[in-house]
Order: structure tokens, then sequence, then C-alpha cells
């Protein structure tokens, strides 16, 4: 069984910086893509980058383009998500997916994803 634990999370001022790590046991993830999500109170879980099984490819959200990066290192299991001059729109909690194993593309949808981490708060003060 696979399991993904999100770290890194926690309150930040606008302007301001985190990185975001999702470490996964249970067996490796490098033949599948992951991605990040994350959900505000009252909204929907919506996407916010995702990557391939190999790290060199990456897609991300309109709202994150420029500011956010995500990476990988396969060799530790581990998906990071760098964040960069963060908005007070930007607090939610950040859940990080892997798709299932083989499948290897970049996805944007919820569905295209299998296992879930549990999240991690990220907060933006003004």
């Amino acid at each position: 069984q696979v399991q993904l634990v999100e770290s890194g999370g926690g309150l930040v001022q606008a302007g301001g910086s985190l990185r975001l790590s999702c470490t996964a046991s249970g067996r490796t993830l490098s033949n599948n893509a992951m991605g990040w999500f994350r959900q505000a109170p009252g909204k929907e879980r919506e996407f916010v980058a995702s990557i391939n099984w190999i790290g060199h490819i990456t897609r991300y959200a309109d709202s994150v383009k420029g500011r956010f990066t995500i990476s990988r290192d396969n060799a530790k299991n581990t998906l990071y998500l760098q964040m960069n001059s963060l908005k007070p729109e930007n607090t939610a909690v950040y859940y990080c997916a892997a798709r299932s194993s083989g499948l290897t593309t970049t996805a944007m949808n919820r569905v295209d994803y299998y296992y879930w981490g549990q999240g991690t708060q990220v907060t933006v003060s003004p």
C-alpha cells in the first residue's frame, strides 16, 4: 500500500516562500506521474502543478505559473513544491497525489490520480 505524507506547510507572510515535500512509502513511485492540488475553505480541490515520471515535463495552473516550481527526486521517492511570492489567496490545504503505476504523463484532473496524501496547511497572511 502506498502512503504519501506531505510536510513543509505553515504560516508565512505575503511575499514569502515555502517548500512543500511529499514522501512516498510502500513502494517506489518512479514510474508514476505526480501532482499537487489544493483546497481552500468552501472551495473545490483544484489543480496546482504536475510532473511526469522522470521530472522533465511539468504543468502548472495559470494562477501559479512563474511563482511555483514542482520537482521530484526519484532516488528519495519525494515530490517537492517550491512556492515563492506567496499571496493570501494561496491559503489552502495542499495535497500531493500520484497517478497509478505506469501512468507516466502529467494530468490536471483529480480523477486522474489514484494515491493521495492527507494534506498540509499553508496559510499566507496579508
